[in-house]
């Protein structure tokens, strides 16, 4: 599904069980040493996609460590990101040389909790998602918004190093054609000439899923745009992977 949703240069891999064959290295078994069995199956088997994507890529198998706000970290010559909900793990890597940054997120086909629309939405975004959702119901479009955001923020916050609300980026979708476009709002004096203005994506809905995916190519961008710098006072709840 994902390898739908990117383009050929990017690696993909994905599970939608978690194989026995699955294993950690000792200091990815060190994170999670506590974790109830729900969080290591989730955990381990994302990793384990993440380094059948290496493969693909001609990479050794390495350890996937969080960095910061728990963003996985990668190879200097890598960009990637993870994604995992219940029934789904995925992984997304590529060369830096080709693409700048990479974000992914799966969520369940099923509807948002009570007052969560409200508070990641904006008022357009809110008219949009009513609206197909009373002519389109098969698809839980609330949930896609939030997973549309969260594949916004999984591209822009491991390339620019600083932190985005829900309200800072505007997402408009095509539901035919299966493409959505995200414009960042942040004001002149919170960004740099150099931040990414918008973002181009793709999503799917297949087999109670949702699916969303941006590859940012380093060729549309400034080549002074600072990858990693930066620091932040806003906040935005993300789960690790």
């Amino acid at each position: 599904m994902l390898a739908d949703l990117l383009p050929a240069g990017v690696a993909t891999a994905e599970a939608l069980a978690d194989p026995r064959s699955a294993v950690l290295y000792p200091e990815e078994e060190e994170l999670i040493r506590d974790s109830v069995a729900k969080r290591r199956e989730e955990f381990t088997t994302v990793r384990w996609c993440a380094r059948r994507a290496m493969a693909e890529l001609g990479l050794p198998p390495a350890p996937v460590l969080p960095g910061h706000r728990g963003a996985p970290r990668w190879a200097p010559s890598v960009v990637g990101s993870l994604t995992h909900c219940a029934g789904y793990r995925g992984a997304a890597l590529a060369r830096s040389a080709a693409y700048a940054s990479i974000g992914i997120d799966a969520e369940p086909n099923q509807p948002l909790p009570e007052g969560i629309l409200d508070s990641i939405a904006l008022p357009a975004e809110g008219r949009w998602v009513r609206r197909l959702l009373a002519e389109r119901p098969e698809t839980r479009w609330d949930r896609l918004l939030f997973s549309l955001k969260e594949a916004v923020y999984k591209t822009w916050f491991p390339y620019v190093g600083r932190e985005l609300d829900f309200g800072d980026a505007l997402v408009t979708v095509d539901p035919d054609g299966g493409g959505f476009a995200a414009q960042i709002l942040l004001p002149a004096g919170a960004r740099l000439a150099t931040d990414p203005r918008e973002f181009h994506g793709r999503w799917l809905a297949e087999g109670g899923l949702l699916l969303s995916a941006i590859a940012l190519e380093s060729t549309t961008l400034p080549a002074a745009a600072p990858r990693g710098a930066g620091t932040t006072t806003r906040t935005a709840v993300r789960t690790a992977v």
